[in-house]
């Protein structure tokens, strides 16, 4: 049965590309067919090209990457200064094209989950006509907890008992680091993960070889370790 994960976050760099590139390695090492696209972005196609590495190239950058613009904001007010416009109909038909080719569908979006990817839409609405898995991924610093509460308050409410919860532990780690997940838990929200830092220069193969994220990989993507 074809599954879809979309990868969203509470902000901009909080280590959507890492973990996209983690899940599609592992599940590949699986013997699963997996796709990861990051349908749109703009600036520097660097997450694009960590996908495609991390898929062994069994995708176009253009396949990953559909919708690129040049400049480095908002990807709504970079295609404007393009005069270009992207609506959701279109992404839906590639991301659901694609799909059929594979077992399961990787989504990367940008920014937040409330962040405007085009013209009248959001990862939000990607999420909810994909009816895909959401897999939130946050900085697991002081502030967490609130940017989690927010954006699950955000999800409906079918979605939002899906959600898994992946924090990423900055390089730096504050007072906060090693109690967010109990307090998180506390609260009643479920499927919480922490990663570790994985160091400036990131390699998701020589990543994978610690048991502790092979487990959290398995079960963020619900498959058998």
């Amino acid at each position: 049965m074809k599954r879809t994960l979309f990868i969203t976050g509470t902000d901009t760099g909080v280590g959507k590309t890492v973990l996209t590139a983690l899940l599609a390695e592992f599940l590949r090492e699986q013997g699963i067919r997996v796709a990861a696209l990051k349908p749109i972005c703009s600036g520097r196609q660097d997450d694009a090209r960590i996908l495609r590495r991390a898929l062994g190239g069994n995708l176009s950058l253009d396949e990953i990457n559909p919708w690129h613009f040049r400049m480095p904001v908002a990807p709504v007010i970079a295609a404007r200064q393009e005069r270009r416009v992207v609506t959701l109909a279109p992404v839906l038909a590639h991301i659901r094209a694609v799909l059929k080719r594979f077992d399961v569908m990787l989504v990367e979006g940008a920014g937040g989950l409330l962040s405007p990817l085009g013209k009248d839409f959001d990862s939000r609405g990607l999420i909810s006509a994909l009816r895909a898995t959401p897999v939130i991924v946050a900085p697991n610093r002081l502030g967490v907890v609130n940017h989690i509460l927010l954006t699950l308050e955000a999800l409906p409410n079918n979605l939002r008992t899906e959600a898994r919860i992946v924090l990423m532990t900055p390089p730096k780690p504050d007072l906060s680091t090693g109690s967010n997940a109990r307090l998180l838990a506390q609260l009643s929200v479920r499927n919480i993960y922490r990663l570790p830092w994985f160091g400036a220069k990131f390699s998701p193969s020589i990543t994978m070889q610690e048991q502790l994220v092979r487990k959290a990989l398995a079960e963020i993507a619900g498959v058998a370790p």
